[in-house]
């Protein structure tokens, strides 16, 4: 590929994308002196506890630097051929697209004279689909990255123009390998595309063993501490900071344990142990240290025994850490969230928590969501 040209002012391009993560390539865009006829994002939606109606990350940059924008949820249906009609109205050398959202139909495909060029997180073709990083990291992968590629019918499908490689780190949140992929796959949009409209680039079919990543939900967030280590902390830092790892706290308490003891006697359902729904934001698999507490134990009864090896879903809470033990080891909790307040450190958080405290075990996400009904 090679330099791309001097003037890219003389070339005019829409930009097609919605959250944070498409910002940075908007901006790279720009300084790259494209010209900008319009930007494509999703309408305003509603945000935050208070379900505030706000506009995307993508339209506030855009406002911000003057530019056009054109707001659209789908490009197919009738509202779809207006936007449509209105993109072919722009007389585009090139759409490039990251994160928009939505599919192009073929209909829209050809508007461009060089079609729609797309920034996706992955390193094609493994992890088409909405959610490339999340998976990479929940699936432990060594590598990630980001591809540059012709938009075509199949859902990230097309050939790629360039690509870029990114080591992935135990205890990297989702969040945070995005955010810099977002950041580097900017320069890479950039330039790819300053070389395709010098006609200086040319694209290669994908190989391999395709991979999908579709969108993850809440249910994808349940921890089940009952998995092994490794497998607990991707989950967690996979999930983070969409769609957001949780667990089901359980205080077993002496009077919860009383009370239960007399349901059972009594054949009722009742006095089952207090929970509270905790979103996990961070962990790294690590052994246990020496000196670590655990919350989940009964104080030992004379004459000491013994203790039995903790089972998952136990808190060992050390001066400064607390460790989740799971089915093979421990992962070190770096931050949590309980229900209603602010995210804190976890070991702030382990302080104040009562012996008989542990994580609820479970074979499904089903079977924890139950109990947060």
């Amino acid at each position: 590929m090679s330099a791309a040209p001097s003037d890219n002012s003389a070339y005019r391009i829409l930009f097609a994308g919605t959250p944070d993560t498409a910002v940075p390539s908007l901006d790279a865009l720009v300084d790259a002196g494209f010209t900008i006829a319009a930007v494509l994002t999703r309408p305003d939606a509603p945000v935050g506890r208070k379900r505030v109606l706000s506009p995307s990350p993508v339209a506030v940059r855009a406002a911000e630097l003057g530019l056009p924008i054109l707001h659209a949820s789908r490009l197919t249906g009738d509202a779809g051929r207006e936007t449509l009609d209105r993109i072919a109205a722009l007389d585009l050398d090139a759409a490039a697209v990251v994160a928009y959202g939505a599919l192009v139909p073929t209909a829209g495909l050809d508007l461009p004279r060089h079609g729609w060029v797309n920034l996706h997180f992955s390193l094609l073709p493994a992890y088409r689909g909405a959610a490339p990083v999340q998976h990479a990291v929940i699936d432990q992968a060594p590598q990630t990255g980001a591809c540059v590629f012709q938009l075509e019918e199949g859902l990230d499908t097309g050939p790629v123009f360039s690509r870029l490689v990114r080591d992935l780190q135990p205890g990297e949140t989702s969040g945070a390998v995005l955010a810099d992929l977002a950041v580097s796959g900017a320069d890479l949009l950039a330039s790819t595309m300053a070389a395709i409209l010098a006609g200086a680039a040319s694209a290669e079919p994908q190989s391999g063993e395709p991979s999908l990543a579709p969108k993850l939900d809440q249910a994808d967030g349940f921890v089940d501490a009952a998995r092994p280590a490794a497998a607990v902390a991707a989950r967690i830092n996979g999930t983070t900071p969409e769609p957001g790892a949780w667990a089901l706290l359980e205080e077993r308490s002496p009077a919860t344990e009383e009370a239960a003891g007399a349901a059972e006697v009594a054949g009722a359902a009742g006095g089952r142990p207090a929970q509270q729904r905790v979103k996990l934001l961070g962990a790294v698999p690590e052994d246990l240290p020496e000196g670590a507490a655990d919350l989940s134990a009964p104080p030992p009864a004379p004459p000491p025994a013994p203790s039995p090896a903790p089972s998952p879903g136990h808190l060992h809470r050390g001066r400064k850490t607390v460790h989740l033990q799971c089915a093979d080891g421990t992962v070190r909790l770096v931050q949590v969230q309980p229900a209603g307040k602010k995210p804190m450190s976890a070991a702030d958080w382990a302080r104040g928590l009562p012996e008989g405290t542990r994580f609820q075990t479970g074979s499904t996400a089903e079977t924890a969501t139950e109990g947060t009904r």
